[in-house]
């Protein structure tokens, strides 16, 4: 059982690589890594999932707060767009931890591999939305938040893969595009994060020691710190070399993922 940080620690050195690299959020490889190690550590079985989800969120506030950070000293963040689209975020985000909650770890992991296999194809493919629709007014930002803080919460992402898409085919620039949803990562992840701890608190199902509902805390130290100290490094890398090569490793790397996982729905 002692060596599990160390596991714990290599995850988060590749997540916050690839996090720096490509700009993507890790909750792709952190949540499929977690099961795994879970389910190797004899967690309840019903509840590995929500588990793996739950502390995925909570690393997501660490990440997206760096991430935000940066985009903002750089001007890249459209605050209108975050102020107006944060309640439906807040909103959707609270519902969809909630409704992951009352599912059965089956579902939720068809769930996941079909997400996983659908960001994977995005990436390889690099399907983009052509720019053809005026922003929304605040009813509408309400409602595409909704829906993006709902799917973010339910396969534990930052939002990032949703949001830029909804963001450039709103006729803002990929640019800000990328800035802004960064912002939007950050009420996503602690949404989300609320929404797990307090649908875990509420099962009646015992969690392992140093769980805070569906939040696993050893994990998310170790993963948190790893993490915080690759990413920059990935980052660096981006502005030095061609990336083409270590995204289409990626992309392996997440089909093959969801292949595991969905090899191991029982």
């Amino acid at each position: 059982m002692e060596w599990w940080w160390l596991i714990y620690l290599l995850v988060g050195a590749v997540v916050g690589f690839f996090a720096g690299l490509l700009g993507i959020g890790g909750g792709l490889i952190i949540v499929p890594a977690l099961t795994t190690l879970f389910i190797a550590q004899d967690f309840p079985p019903d509840r590995i999932l929500h588990l793996a989800l739950g502390t995925t969120m909570a690393t997501i506030i660490f990440t997206s707060a760096a991430s935000l950070r940066t985009h903002h000293a750089h001007g890249a963040v459209n605050w209108p767009v975050v102020k107006n689209i944060t309640p439906g975020i807040l909103l959707g985000t609270i519902g969809g931890a909630t409704f992951a909650s009352a599912l059965a770890s089956q579902v939720l992991s068809i769930i996941f591999v079909i997400f996983i296999f659908y960001a994977a194809t995005q990436m390889l493919l690099k399907i983009s939305p052509t720019p053809n629709h005026a922003l929304p007014g605040k009813t509408g930002l309400f409602a595409a938040g909704s829906i993006i803080g709902a799917l973010s919460s339910l396969v534990a992402i930052g939002g990032g893969l949703l949001s830029v898409p909804f963001l450039t085919f709103c006729k803002i620039k990929l640019h800000h595009a990328i800035g802004t949803a960064a912002a939007i990562g950050f009420p996503i992840a602690v949404a989300g994060t609320i929404g797990y701890i307090v649908n875990g608190l509420i099962q009646p199902q015992s969690l392992p020691d140093y769980a805070i509902g569906y939040v696993y805390l050893p994990a998310l130290g170790w993963l948190v710190l790893a993490s915080m100290l690759t990413a920059p490094l990935g980052a660096k890398i981006t502005h030095s070399t061609h990336t083409s090569t270590l995204r289409k490793i990626f992309v392996v790397l997440l089909y093959g993922l969801g292949i595991k996982m969905l090899i191991g729905i029982q």
